[in-house]
């Protein structure tokens, strides 16, 4: 459906009308009236991103480390701790032969007991890791001159308008008002604020720039004040109106431009600078570029260019792809529902719109060292397409063209024609030890399914040559990694696999429901593309098709892989994800599924499952298996089921725990879901398949693409 195209249903049928997508998307503009952590609100353009606190800046970044980190990341911030032990990645390796063919398959895992292998498994984990690029913020002084704390903060009210992208914020200190307004530049990686506030003469308000060091832990939350000999921070150069900072560190060494009104920076403490504005002004701007290279020239370019930059670039974005508006609806979930969508398009264009797939907290904190899960790429991904904006998610795909050399090596390593696609890995493609990413396989039809839509966006010629290789050497090595079953005459997955489900162990694991109807839908859709290219069918895949085990079946249910035959009445195998449910929904409806079995096995989970134990992206995929299913209300139920990991915070993220602040995949389930449930797939017909049609919903939408 194009752009301009639209529909409008209610119980009164269908009618005519645009949406007004500027209202739509400023009736969830973000208001916080006060201090709540997990309450931070981010400004980016999809390879950079800044969070900020109540002040409008990284004022107080210890207060919020146990929140929704006030962080400071790019794309290309990355380093590693010297390898001191000279730790070789071979190191990482163990060799197994699942199926006792005589395979040498080797296998980057975690080592427990003590000594080398353990050791080179910790550093090749850690390193590389995603840097914290540095700390912005307010210093805030009290008129007795001590420096204020955050409760000494009074009339807070902070406002993100999500149309622009900028951050309003205003509150008291002493009674004195301080007004600070924050964007990021749309194609820069820089962060403006303008500050309005008597303060200013009274020297009460500075700006500073602060370095922290990288914890090397699981999570990275930019407060890692210690190790400062570790480091160094440099100012190389400072006049009235500009200065450049170098932060040098044993891996990395980038640079920092500030361009400000009036005023002088100054080295305070270790890795520590101050921009004390003249007292003569009413209000300063002050523009921080952050850049891996000294050769970009400052343009003086302070808060209003870069506040232009993020308006029209918000702007442009907004109107561009498919739009949603549930207005006037009586379903009471309608508000939060177009909430929660409304703030996910602009989370994920934030954090997860470069050239790679983002990690699960974007560009806000580290999650497994800030380093990319290729798993998770069909929910950052798939979406964009979805919603009309191809050109986001193909961006991301071109990490597979980068790390292709290391992903054929790593199918080689273990035996196997193509390439297999690596797990958890850097930007480079360089594989992390991992005794559970090591033997999962559900990313390897990823880029089959993404270049898919890519494709059928325009059905451009252009967009099969340009994939091909990348298409064809996955399912090569999907139809090499099959495992040949002569007793049975099939080809079995595993012994050797942990499905995305993660609880099951790979030695003795084989045939996971979802995983077989992937890997049939995604060979079918890889001999497509040999026919749409006009070549020959691949007889290998042709005879892996055919021959490809049963979707495993018992008691008219499907079991999570045919070798956990108590797979509902067994505890642990009723946690994590319920991944049997994406056999249908995020797969297409395959030749080896019975619709009724799947609905039997929606209806088991949904009434065994410990669903306290998921994840954000859970609800999503059981809601768009509901739809196909032609359960549109159940659909529903499962976006809203109210559990820990489904809720969505005040900014719009999805909260899991703790320890995962912030989940990104769940944002891009959200948009995924939705889109299926209002525009449909190719089997369905009608408008909204996945919405009751009892009258409660009234939906207009434009610009959506169909689901395969």
């Amino acid at each position: 459906m194009g752009l301009c195209a639209l529909v409008f249903f209610s119980c009164e049928g269908q009618q005519g009308g645009k949406i007004d997508r500027k209202a739509v998307v400023q009736r969830h503009n973000v208001v916080n009236d006060k201090m709540d952590t997990l309450s931070s609100l981010t400004v980016g353009n999809g390879v950079f991103a800044y969070t900020v606190d109540i002040t409008g800046m990284q004022s107080f970044p210890e207060v919020y480390k146990n929140g929704v980190s006030l962080g400071t990341q790019s794309e290309w911030g990355w380093s590693s701790f010297p390898n001191e032990g000279d730790y070789k990645f071979e190191e990482t390796l163990k060799s197994y032969d699942f199926n006792n063919e005589g395979r040498d398959a080797k296998y980057s895992i975690q080592h427990k007991e003590p000594g080398r292998n353990k050791d080179a498994t910790e550093y090749y984990r850690v390193n590389p890791h995603r840097l914290q690029l540095g700390n912005v913020g307010l210093e805030l002084y009290l008129k007795n001159g001590q420096k204020a704390k955050i409760e000494d903060l009074t009339d807070v009210k902070q406002t993100l308008d999500v149309w622009t992208g900028i951050i309003s914020s205003e509150f008291s200190v002493d009674g004195d008002v301080v007004k600070v307004s924050t964007a990021a530049h749309q194609s820069e990686d820089k962060v403006a604020v303008k500050v309005s506030s008597d303060l200013i003469g009274q020297n009460r308000i500075k700006v500073f720039v602060q370095y922290p060091y990288p914890s090397g832990k699981f999570l990275d939350e930019g407060t890692n004040y210690a190790n400062a000999q570790e480091h160094q921070s440099k100012l190389i150069s400072s006049s009235a109106d500009a200065s450049i900072l170098n932060h040098k560190l044993k891996g990395a060494s980038y640079y920092t431009f500030l361009d400000y009104s009036e005023g002088n920076v100054k080295e305070g403490s270790t890795h520590y600078f101050v921009y004390e504005p003249a007292k003569k002004l009413k209000e300063f701007e002050l523009a921080a570029r952050f850049s891996a290279t000294d050769s970009i020239k400052s343009t003086a370019a302070l808060y209003t260019s870069t506040a232009e930059s993020s308006t029209e670039g918000w702007a442009d974005f907004w109107k561009s792809g498919a739009a949603v508006d549930f207005e006037g609806s009586t379903d009471p979930r309608a508000n939060e529902l177009e909430r929660r969508i409304v703030l996910s398009q602009y989370l994920t264009k934030v954090q997860c719109g470069g050239s790679n797939p983002p990690q699960e907290t974007g560009l806000t904190f580290n999650s497994w060292y800030g380093k990319p899960h290729t798993e998770m790429h069909w929910w950052h991904g798939v979406h964009f397409a979805l919603w009309g904006r191809p050109e986001i998610m193909e961006e991301t795909l071109t990490y597979y063209f980068r790390t292709y050399e290391k992903a054929k090596a790593l199918a080689e390593r273990q035996g196997y024609k193509g390439v297999r696609w690596i797990k958890m890995s850097d930007n480079d493609g360089n594989e992390s030890p991992s005794s559970v990413a090591a033997f999962l396989i559900w990313q390897q039809p990823h880029i089959i399914y993404m270049t898919e839509l890519a494709y059928r966006d325009k059905q451009d010629p252009k967009v099969l040559e340009k994939y091909k290789d990348l298409v064809f050497a996955s399912a090569e090595f999907m139809a090499d990694y099959a495992y040949y079953d002569k007793e049975k005459d099939r080809y079995n997955l595993g012994k050797g696999v942990i499905p995305a489900q993660e609880v099951f162990r790979a030695v003795e694991t084989f045939n996971p429901t979802y995983e077989v109807a992937y890997w049939d839908w995604a060979l079918r859709i890889a001999q497509e593309w040999k026919e749409r290219l006009g070549e020959p069918r691949d007889k290998k895949w042709d005879e892996v098709i055919n021959k490809l085990a049963p979707l495993p079946v018992q008691g008219n249910v499907y079991l999570a892989t045919e070798s956990a035959t108590d797979s509902y009445t067994f505890p642990k195998w009723m946690t994590d994800h319920p991944a049997v449910l994406g056999a249908l929904g995020m797969v297409p409806e395959s030749p080896k599924l019975d619709k009724e079995i799947m609905k039997n096995t929606l209806d088991t989970v949904w009434a065994k499952w410990t669903w306290g134990h998921t994840w954000g992206w859970d609800f999503p995929m059981t809601a768009m298996n509901a739809a196909r299913l032609d359960l549109p209300n159940k659909a529903l139920d499962a976006l809203f089921m109210d559990i820990q990991t489904n809720t969505y915070l005040k900014n719009g993220h999805n909260f899991q725990d703790n320890r995962l602040r912030i989940y990104l995949p769940g944002n891009g389930g959200v948009l995924t879901a939705v889109a299926m449930m209002l525009e449909g797939w190719d089997a369905s017909e009608g408008d909204f398949p996945g919405f009751p049609k009892d009258g409660s919903w009234k939906i207009k939408k434009e610009g959506f693409k169909k689901m395969p």
